[in-house]
């Protein structure tokens, strides 16, 4: 019997129909990106796994595919971008005027337990503005970030942005008498509110010397702890941008490197995990690459962006729209004489040289047959080649309406057919 081979777990196995959602969501990061004058990079795959030890600590190892090459160098598949980001940024940032507006598109490895939403290989959006510090470049990406889900088809009302600036806790902190140590623990307890049983929380709050009361009224006061808040909201209202935008505190985003404003993108429903998030870090270029960078930058994943657009119809239906009207060729071209298969041949490599889209019989057909896979596959002008030849008939698949040309005028009578 032979042996059967499958997908290993939480990786996957694109086909076309896949391929073509994966292309229109890259096309529409794209497609913004440029919208904001961001500049396209990427780095290696693989990198020293000292690298992401230097930003997350030793504990990140286990959540990589990590492993010695052939030149007994440790090395790791890159679990996520930001820390080649900072080293590249580092190593040429004389070369680039500031601020630095970069975005990437690539594929990243985490070893974790797979699950809806989370593979062990995913596809992420990266954008950061690199060598300014002011809230204006944080209300820039969040900015950024709304229009990609409006240019993906949703509405105020199936997402929304949580606001919130994890220095004030790291102030609120302070004023608690808690210690650096300490500290990192708090805001991993804040970071889990939400998802946390009261009583277990009310016990690590009381292990700090603090209640769930005292912090539901730092919460309360909202916009008011901080004063990047209020400055990103103006800024964001000027844009009239937003309604989409509410202050939540609760939010302080799990790693260390952030050092004040952070937000996330949730599906209004609550339904799914946050769909994109990030925030300023103005240490980490330094840490990693010794040149002192400020940065902001937020990153969105493939996987439950795609969930989310599939289980919203609109934004599902305008997908749909777009890849079939990318992937629709112009022409279809008909053999309906047998023996006028190599004009046929001829007929439509002119026309791919020209630049058209084009499709034609690999194998004998019925004509009927392959008229309805023309219709079904959305294309647009069926070019019939038969046993008038050099006569032509071209048939618009839309409205059924149809001409005649002639071979030599064929190119043009094709061009002002699709223009009309």
């Amino acid at each position: 019997m032979a042996e059967s081979f499958k997908t290993l777990p939480g990786f996957r196995d694109f086909y076309p129909e896949d391929c073509a959602h994966r292309n229109y969501l890259f096309s529409v990061w794209r497609r913004v990106a440029a919208r904001y004058g961001f500049k396209e990079y990427d780095g290696p795959v693989l990198e020293p796994t000292e690298l992401y030890k230097k930003k997350s600590g030793n504990e990140i190892v286990n959540q990589l595919f990590c492993f010695d090459d052939k030149g007994d160098r440790a090395v790791s598949m890159r679990p996520e971008l930001t820390p080649t980001l900072a080293r590249m940024a580092a190593a040429r940032q004389r070369d680039y005027r500031k601020p630095m507006r970069w975005f990437s598109i690539g594929q990243f490895f985490r070893y974790e337990r797979h699950q809806k939403g989370r593979g062990r290989e995913f596809y992420q959006f990266n954008c950061d503005t690199l060598g300014e510090d002011s809230s204006q470049a944080d209300a820039e990406l969040i900015s950024l970030s709304i229009d990609l889900m409006r240019e993906l088809g949703f509405t105020k009302d199936d997402f929304q942005i949580g606001l919130s600036d994890r220095n004030a806790w790291v102030h609120f902190a302070a004023e608690s008498g808690l210690t650096e140590e300490q500290t990192l623990n708090f805001l991993q307890i804040i970071d889990k509110m939400g998802r946390t049983p009261a009583e277990k929380l009310e016990s690590s709050l009381a292990e700090l010397n603090l209640t769930k009361d005292r912090v539901d009224a730092f919460i309360a006061k909202g916009a008011t702890v901080s004063e990047r808040i209020p400055q990103v909201l103006q800024s964001l209202e000027a844009r009239g941008l937003s309604e989409f935008v509410k202050v939540n505190l609760n939010i302080v985003r799990g790693l260390a490197y952030y050092t004040s404003t952070v937000f996330e993108i949730f599906d209004v429903s609550k339904g799914m995990r946050a769909i994109a998030g990030g925030g300023r870090y103005n240490q980490l270029v330094k840490l990693i690459g010794n040149a002192d960078m400020p940065a902001f930058g937020f990153a969105m994943g493939d996987m439950v962006i795609l969930d989310l657009i599939k289980e919203t119809p609109h934004a599902n239906q305008k997908m749909l729209e777009a890849i079939h009207d990318q992937e629709a060729a112009d022409i279809a071209f008909i053999l309906a004489d047998d023996d006028r298969y190599d004009d046929l041949l001829a007929c439509t490599q002119e026309a791919r040289n020209a630049g058209f889209s084009c499709v034609t019989p690999l194998a004998a057909q019925k004509v009927g047959k392959q008229f309805q896979a023309a219709e079904q596959a959305g294309t647009r002008l069926a070019v019939v080649i038969g046993s008038e030849y050099p006569e032509i008939q071209i048939k618009s698949l839309k409205d059924r309406s149809a001409i005649t040309t002639q071979k030599e005028s064929l190119l043009a009578t094709i061009s002002k057919t699709l223009d009309s």
